[in-house]
């Protein structure tokens, strides 16, 4: 049987139900699952109930991550839509306790860089902040708050 993108995110969300994950460039590659084409579940981008922020967020961006908001686009492949190429994803640099983490892919034609920041909790790794060349996940998040 051949796993897809959209299993393997299935699975690794299994192990990981409480919020983590086990590496820097696993975290990565489960955000972008989210946004192939397969089933419902992992198709429509990172949804913004409490679990799955809790999975993948640091509690005070978790937070932001669900609360209401009415963003033109999804911060996370800038865009209000997608059909994204492969996922180039590398450690940058590792600095005290946060890991810098680069996600390059074309969306639509469109080349995107995003720069994670993340850090490890108790339960693994998960997203602190991510960054563009022009914004940060936060400050985007708190412009489009309710």
């Amino acid at each position: 049987m051949r796993l897809t993108l959209p299993m393997l995110a299935w699975l690794a969300g299994i192990a990981t139900a409480s919020a983590g994950f086990s590496s820097p460039e696993s975290l990565v590659r489960n955000v972008y699952a989210h946004y192939g084409q397969g089933t419902p579940e992992f198709s429509a981008g990172l949804q913004r109930d409490q679990g799955t922020a809790r999975q993948f967020f640091d509690p005070s961006l978790a937070k932001a991550w669900s609360a209401p908001q009415h963003e033109p686009y999804d911060f996370l492949v800038q865009s209000p839509n997608w059909k994204l190429g492969p996922v180039a994803i590398a450690i940058l640099r590792r600095q005290f306790d946060r890991t810098y983490v680069s996600a390059a892919f074309d969306n639509r034609g469109r080349r995107i860089t995003m720069n994670f920041i993340v850090v490890k909790g108790s339960d693994g790794w998960v997203i602190w902040d991510v960054e563009t060349p022009h914004d940060s996940l936060r400050s985007f998040l708190e412009q489009f708050r309710n």
